[in-house]
């Protein structure tokens, strides 16, 4: 390894690329880390493999960062497994770095909306075992913070969509492939139904910008959203439009097929737990980063129109 720069980002997946690009643009040098020392990012950057569980790899290679990032997202099906000791890895080498620790959540600590926007003040009260998860993690770094041992900031973001967002995401492979191709997309849940989808580059900036600002430490921060948050299947709409489809094709999946499909697939199984996100209105409200950091979304149909320029490129 050439010696630590800076930034050190723990994950490259959708997120942890989109982190790496917006410290790119500000001049910054990062390294990533992964299991494997593999990613496809420019020469510049440093990839480095090894265990993010093992406290002995992750404080060797983090030594000397500044900012650590913690953007790793293991399989659904592996969460309660892995999760705690990846997150327990990434904590011990920001603290024995001396470095800011920005940890990269979702929101599923919340538990149902209940007709309420979500916002950060909002007490843990999720009836999931995946959300329970969740809160308990986000526990462990605030706690550690206000007891001095590391300086902790928490970016949060919804569903997310975007370059990269591939099968995992909603409004992913499932909705821009076919929209290309003129088939039917498939989306889960009601799409009828309000729903907050947080843009991939904007999670990247915001993750870049709580790394840096001087009044991000000790708080949870929901990433940029567009304020102006439509259906999933008015999501569609557009996606289908911009790819000069006269007629959108969408089909939903139900729950008695995702509970089919769970026999045999882990990872269809754990999705059913969190079907409640989309039958009824998920509004996450990014007002306070928007305020206090500056911080704005994408305008939801550029940022599609962003995402089906990539989907046509690839």
């Amino acid at each position: 390894m050439t010696s630590t720069p800076p930034h050190v980002i723990f994950g490259t997946g959708a997120v942890g690329r989109a982190l790496m690009e917006a410290l790119l643009r500000r001049g910054e040098k990062v390294r990533l880390v992964n299991t494997s020392g593999v990613a496809s990012v420019p020469a510049e950057v440093e990839v480095v493999g090894g265990d993010a569980a093992d406290p002995a790899f992750t404080t060797g290679v983090a030594q000397g960062a500044r900012v650590v990032y913690q953007t790793l997202n293991p399989p659904y099906s592996q969460w309660t497994d892995k999760f705690p000791a990846l997150q327990a890895g990434v904590l011990a080498a920001a603290e024995k770095a001396g470095a800011r620790l920005v940890s990269m959540e979702n929101v599923y600590m919340y538990g149902p909306a209940a007709g309420r926007a979500l916002t950060e003040d909002l007490p843990n009260d999720a009836h999931t075992k995946k959300g329970q998860l969740r809160g308990q993690m986000a526990d462990e770094l605030l706690t550690a913070h206000r007891a001095g041992r590391v300086e902790v900031t928490i970016g949060r973001a919804s569903d997310y969509f975007g370059p990269r967002g591939g099968a995992q995401s909603n409004i992913g492979d499932r909705v821009f492939r076919p929209a290309l191709a003129g088939k039917s997309a498939s989306v889960l849940g009601d799409p009828d139904q309000p729903h907050t989808y947080t843009y991939i580059p904007d999670i990247g900036e915001g993750l870049a910008v709580l790394g840096e600002h001087p009044d991000a430490t000790g708080e949870i921060w929901h990433l940029p959203n567009d304020p102006d948050t439509r259906t999933t299947r008015q999501l569609v709409e557009i996606v289908y439009r911009d790819a000069g489809r006269p007629e959108t094709k969408l089909k939903t999946v139900p729950a008695f097929l995702l509970r089919t499909m769970g026999l045999f697939n882990p990872t269809m199984r754990e999705l059913l737990e969190m079907q409640y996100l989309y039958a009824e209105p998920f509004v996450v409200d990014s007002t306070k980063i928007t305020a206090r950091l500056g911080l704005r979304a994408t305008p939801v149909e550029q940022a599609l129109a962003d995402t089906l320029a990539t989907y046509r490129a690839a």
